[in-house]
């Protein structure tokens, strides 16, 4: 129907056109044979001439009978001639005969014209508007009824990702395994010549905010070949087999800018297990995976073209695209230890200027389990609050302030504590920093303070030395008593608890049950695991977790996990009896200032005087007041 009528409009055009020249031409009308003024004059005398049209010189007129200009000409009924002069003797003349006589008037003649033509020319322009207007609708809505199905893939080819791998860091493990992929894309041939294949393809899991995307960019950027980005929830669509088609669209791509990345990230999105969830699971979806699926299995990896996926639900994903010949590869991308951590702040500080006293160290060390994402935030907010403050650079004090924001949340002003609850918050969390302190292989205290954050009233604060990735008995332990200090405390001082240790039970309990059903830390119960994971996969997450255990065992865990906490509990008790003095100075010492920092606890612990430790604080703030006035302070005034 479209091409009937896309080839109709033409011919209509043309039939307009041919109506208005032949009504300008003088159509439906017998043709005018043009004749000599004599010849008219002739057919006058032979009373021949039935009527006659006068305008100026001209004169058009009809004949009685049909007449010939000589022999050879055609016979005619109407002519046309000009008059030397059209005067009171040619009218006379014209009368005698009984010739019809009408004037027309020149200067009406082409409105006369326009009148006869206008609505057939109006039509036309018509149809030719209509004409253009459906055209360029037809092509538009062929355009998206053609585009609907190609695949949403953001070419960049002649921008190439400008990220390489001196942008990325704390994974120095997976730029390695990903290097053997660059040297594939810029050397084809020396994998081939052994008969080796590379990787069809690689899959980065991790955390969110641990890098993947930015790995894949690198990765291009380094191999310096075209690159082809896609999210997984792109190919999923509201109608049946649009995703399957921009499946095949994409690899057609692929194979058209050769040899190239295809990155599909949150490839979960297409990619879960077949079958989960309530009726089957979504048909289109699954589609969409089996069109994945055979892609992938018939690509020829000589063809040069690497697909890199990144989720971070590796769990979740259809075993069939992971299977080797479709995602040979895993890497993974874990959160960063302490020295990732360290060179991430150094990428991300690259154009911020930092003053003489910052040390990216410490702040790597007291940002644990803090992913790139996380790190890269906490740089931008330092330097919002050093602009904020109209400094030049950013500073250490910018630094840590912007880490207390982005762990806990901005300090709350407007939430002012009463003098019990400052006091009470006081001798709390000196309760976790002095059981810390005091128990051994314990990470040292960094600061304390009882600045409310977020929900968090106070926080004793830890700056680990080293990244720990087994813990043993003991440290657990150890943990235990010092989330439990707080509570200690407040009871030692004011014969009561209160509820600012809900969240320091729930933690504790939270480890103690790890300790007696997954570490097997309990002698009482031994090396035995409780509890599996084993629950259908839905939206994504475990039904619930599966118990394998009988009900007498549920109470011996129970009563083991009880133990451990009230065993924590007495020794972080008898800790804080034995400290008793030096937890009330420092609880004093912290409801004066707000914060202390570790070093400081660690000298009043020592046995210095608190007043010599306030006097040389207070010189150093008066020292630096006046080097930051222009003024230079010494310690005599």
């Amino acid at each position: 129907m479209k091409g009937f009528i896309k080839g109709l409009l033409p011919w209509l055009l043309v039939i307009g056109l041919v109506v208005i020249a032949y009504q300008m031409l003088g159509g439906g009308r017998t043709e005018r044979m043009k004749i000599d003024y004599s010849k008219f004059l002739e057919q006058l005398e032979k009373d021949n001439i039935e009527k006659v049209v006068i305008e100026e010189k001209k004169i058009e007129g009809e004949l009685k009978h049909q007449a010939r200009t000589d022999d050879k000409a055609k016979p005619f009924t109407e002519f046309k001639t000009i008059a030397p002069i059209v005067d009171s003797d040619l009218i006379k003349s014209l009368r005698e005969h009984n010739v019809r006589i009408e004037t027309r008037d020149a200067s009406s003649s082409w409105f006369t014209i326009m009148l006869t033509v206008g609505p057939s020319l109006l039509i036309v322009i018509m149809l030719v508007a209509f004409w253009f207007m459906f055209m360029r609708q037809m092509q538009s809505s062929g355009n998206r009824a053609m585009s609907f199905s190609m695949s949403r893939a953001k070419i960049l080819t002649e921008k190439r990702p400008n990220v390489t791998f001196n942008d990325v860091a704390g994974c120095d493990e997976a730029k390695q395994e990903l290097e053997e992929i660059i040297e594939f894309l810029k050397d084809p041939k020396k994998f081939q010549r052994l008969g080796g294949k590379i990787p069809k393809g690689v899959i980065i899991v991790g955390p969110p905010g641990t890098g993947k995307t930015l790995l894949a960019k690198a990765v291009a950027g380094e191999a310096n070949v075209p690159f082809l980005t896609i999210s997984g929830s792109d190919f999923v669509e509201l109608f049946v087999g649009v995703g399957a088609a921009r499946v095949r669209d994409l690899f057609v791509q692929g194979r058209r800018n050769a040899p190239c990345i295809i990155f599909i990230d949150e490839i979960d999105a297409v990619g879960r297990v077949r079958g989960a969830g309530l009726g089957g699971g979504h048909d289109e979806r699954e589609q969409t995976l089996n069109q994945l699926l055979v892609e992938m299995d018939g690509f020829d990896t000589k063809e040069g073209v690497i697909i890199i996926a990144a989720t971070n639900r590796p769990d979740i994903l259809d075993p069939a695209l992971l299977r080797p010949g479709r995602f040979d590869r895993r890497i993974v991308v874990d959160l960063p230890d302490v020295r990732g951590r360290e060179g991430i702040l150094k990428v991300h500080t690259r154009e911020i200027p930092l003053a003489d006293d910052v040390d990216l160290s410490i702040i790597a060390r007291g940002t644990p389990y803090f992913s790139g994402a996380d790190l890269a935030n906490l740089v931008n907010e330092a330097a919002l609050l050093a602009a904020r403050k109209n400094k030049k650079s950013v500073e250490m004090e910018d630094l840590e302030e912007a880490r207390d924001k982005v762990m806990m949340g901005p300090e709350r002003k407007s939430k002012i504590l009463s003098e019990r609850e400052k006091k009470l918050a006081s001798y709390h969390e000196v309760g976790h920093a002095i059981v810390a302190r005091e128990l051994p292989d314990m990470d040292p205290i960094h600061k304390i303070t009882i600045i409310p954050r977020g929900l968090a009233r106070g926080l004793t604060q830890f700056l680990p030395e080293d990244e720990r990735y087994i813990y043993n008995k003991s440290y657990c332990m150890n943990i235990l008593a010092s989330m439990l200090g707080g509570r200690a405390a407040e009871e030692i001082i004011f014969g009561e608890v209160s509820s600012g240790a809900g969240n320091d039970l729930e933690k504790a309990t939270e480890l103690a049950r790890k300790m007696v059903g997954e570490w097997g830390m309990s002698d009482r119960l031994g090396p035995v695991s409780f509890g599996k994971n084993n629950g259908a996969v839905f939206i994504g997450k475990e039904i619930a977790t599966h118990r394998d255990y009988s009900e007498k065992t549920a109470q011996e865990i129970d009563a083991e996990i009880r133990r451990f906490v009230e065993e924590a509990y007495k020794k972080a008790k008898s800790i804080l009896l034995k400290r008793k003095d030096y937890l009330i100075k420092v609880a004093e010492l912290l409801q004066k200032r707000e914060t202390i920092t570790g070093e400081e606890l660690d000298r009043i612990l020592a046995g210095e005087d608190i007043e010599e430790i306030e006097r040389e604080e207070g010189i150093e703030e008066v020292k630096k007041e006046g080097v930051e006035g222009g003024d230079v302070v010494t310690a005599d005034g």
